[in-house]
């Protein structure tokens, strides 16, 4: 078994809800509700689901974007909360590096890629401008660039190479975690399967681990050795890559991977396991009672509204629906 080298535990974040001239706190958006993962060393796991989820903000906790309201996140073993600040710059924030899904907002116009992608060596490191360089250009040659970009601007790439720019400034501290934040959803289809290729070559070649956040079930299946799927905030559904697609067992992740055959050539889709959702997800400020996606559940019982189902384990996959006992 691999090691696990991060793991989030009953993970809670709550914003207030604040009103008036005295700002008072009148409720609270439940972004993301007890999720609990565990990310392995040189695996993938994809955090799947719409737009509203809580995916997102689970990477800012992880990025240390913004503090938890109750639960634990390890990095290999320790809790991140209990870094020292000098320990936060020397063993957790190189190690832990993201790609964001927009090629064309990441990056400073104003910057030569040399600069783009050097950045990172400059703030943690002592190392002379020439020997930085030096590694931005092996860097770039690794991603399919090449050295002959350096002195460019970024406007002067498309968005396929942008986010190629993207990865190589992602691995310049040579870091153990990537968290790929919708990495390909802004990029034309064509160019999504070369930067998924090039993110499964450098897992390999430096056994990279990744969390990758992605509303597309189609997107992920390709890269990802495990897969959790969320709704309003809480996990439904988790388990191994392929046996949750060949073995779906809750309805959300069922209506997902049939929005994915979307995707699919005419003659590979299967119109007996398309499922259309009705509505939107409700607002996380006030999530329903018992199980949140019971609204839009096309196999609703009358428990589902009245109590919150518990995760269960059936077979290697955790699955939160009453449907199973």
């Amino acid at each position: 078994m691999s090691d696990v080298i991060l793991e989030a535990r009953n993970i809670v974040k709550h914003y207030p809800v604040t009103r008036g001239l005295l700002q008072r706190t009148v409720g609270w958006v439940r972004a993301v509700d007890g999720v609990s993962f565990t990310v392995e060393d040189g695996k993938t796991l994809s955090l799947v689901g719409e737009s509203g989820a809580g995916k997102t903000t689970i990477a800012k906790q992880i990025l240390l974007l913004e503090r938890l309201t109750s639960g634990n996140i390890f990095f290999q073993g320790k809790d991140i909360y209990k870094y020292s600040a000098s320990e936060l710059k020397k063993n957790y924030r190189p190690n832990i590096q993201t790609v964001q899904q927009n090629p064309w907002s990441s990056m400073n116009p104003r910057m030569r890629v040399r600069d783009v992608v050097g950045e990172p060596i400059f703030v943690n490191t002592k190392l002379p401008k020439n020997e930085v360089y030096q590694d931005v250009g092996k860097l770039l040659e690794q991603v399919g660039i090449g050295a002959e970009g350096m002195s460019r601007y970024p406007h002067e790439f498309s968005g396929g190479q942008r986010q190629r720019i993207a990865v190589a400034r992602a691995m310049a501290l040579h870091p153990e975690l990537l968290v790929l934040d919708e990495p390909v959803s802004a990029l034309d289809v064509s160019i999504r399967a070369q930067i998924m290729n090039l993110l499964k070559d450098l897992q390999t070649q430096y056994n990279l681990s990744y969390l990758v956040i992605a509303h597309n079930l189609a997107t992920v299946r390709y890269m990802s050795h495990s897969i959790a799927i969320m709704y309003l905030g809480q996990l439904v559904e988790y388990g191994e890559s392929e046996v949750l697609f060949k073995n779906p067992l809750h309805p959300y992740t069922r209506a997902l991977i049939s929005a994915s055959q979307l995707t699919l050539p005419e003659d590979a889709k299967d119109s007996s396991k398309q499922i259309i959702l009705s509505g939107e997800m409700p607002s996380p400020l006030n999530p329903p009672s018992g199980c949140r996606f019971h609204t839009r559940c096309t196999e609703v019982m009358d428990i589902c509204s009245k109590e919150i189902p518990e995760m269960k384990t059936i077979g290697t996959q955790q699955v939160k629906c009453h449907h199973y006992k």
